[in-house]
């Protein structure tokens, strides 16, 4: 096995001018590279490459277009991130709402297996997700400041407070073994079919945590990917063997996602800061296009026009 010997600053500035890099102040570069680890910041060479056989950066490529790369997908992630959190909170205040009014507030009554499917093929999956949710009420009763006051005043913790210290994948899962008529009411706060819901927030728990870990974000692809929309028609997505080219397993497809769940002044928001992060990009940008970028990012060079469309034409 070959080992990674460590490098020091001046080693690791080395290579990068070794690779063709050009490095116009080498205090400036260590200094950022003490700061942000070189390994992270190299995640984010391949657009400035020759090709993946030719390792050699493409002339004239500076390190602060490197910089600048990773920087964006900073601001991009950040973003991203800021309005993830806005849809966790909204679907556990929706579930919350809805599982209380219908089952009870108590987690004696609203964690009751008879509460959730019945199917078969969902039962253990079901016995492990209670057991998951009443591990946290264990962990969480006397350490959250929120379920403490339950506990410590009502002897009990209502859903709507035991959801604070659920993760995404947790409620996330426990949506896919609710009852089908409980599915479709959650399903159609936010105007769409439970299935495709299903679908979704798998895909928006792994982005949540793929944020919150600072994994690079512009290039990611997922593995599941989302059906077709009306989304994918309207912007004249390109195809290729029948498949659109964008917006199904990348970035892009998260877009899409968000553009259903977010309430429109958000999404516009969204999309405006989107935008700068890319206009700012564009602008440090030398040796290669934006649209190198944003094809990597499953971005259509109309993306924009998604803020567009409205949502009653969902059900076109």
């Amino acid at each position: 096995m070959i080992e990674k010997n460590f490098k020091n600053l001046d080693e690791q500035v080395k290579i990068l001018q070794q690779k063709g890099m050009t490095i116009n102040d080498e205090n400036y570069v260590k200094s950022v590279l003490l700061r942000e680890n070189y390994f992270f910041l190299n995640g984010y060479r391949h657009l400035f490459m020759n090709s993946y056989e030719d390792k050699r950066f493409k002339d004239g490529t500076t390190f602060e277009e490197l910089y600048s790369l990773f920087l964006f997908d900073r601001s991009f992630r950040n973003i991203l991130f800021k309005y993830l959190l806005v849809i966790e909170n909204n679907l556990k205040s929706i579930t919350s709402y809805q599982l209380s009014k219908k089952y009870g507030y108590k987690e004696n009554d609203y964690l009751k297996a008879k509460n959730f499917t019945r199917k078969p093929d969902k039962q253990a999956q079901l016995n492990d997700l209670l057991k998951k949710m009443k591990r946290q009420i264990r962990l969480n009763c006397h350490q959250h400041s929120a379920t403490l006051h339950y506990v410590s005043n009502y002897g009990y913790i209502p859903l709507w407070i035991l959801v604070k210290v659920l993760s995404f994948g947790i409620v996330s899962e426990m949506y896919s073994i609710l009852k089908t008529e409980d599915q479709k009411e959650i399903a159609d706060i936010y105007g769409i079919e439970s299935e495709i819901l299903m679908n979704y927030l798998p895909i928006l728990a792994n982005y949540r945590n793929l944020c919150a870990h600072e994994d690079i974000l512009y290039e990611n692809k997922t593995q599941k990917t989302i059906n077709d929309t009306v989304f994918h028609s309207l912007l004249k997505i390109p195809k290729e063997d029948d498949e659109y080219i964008y917006g199904k397993n990348d970035v892009f497809a998260l877009i899409i996602i968000l553009k259903q769940m977010l309430i429109p002044d958000d999404f516009k928001n969204m999309c405006i800061e989107i935008n700068n992060c890319i206009e700012t990009l564009n602008y440090n940008l030398h040796t290669i296009s934006i649209n190198k970028v944003l094809e990597k990012m499953g971005f259509p060079l109309n993306w924009e026009d998604i803020r567009k469309i409205e949502r009653s034409k969902l059900n076109d």
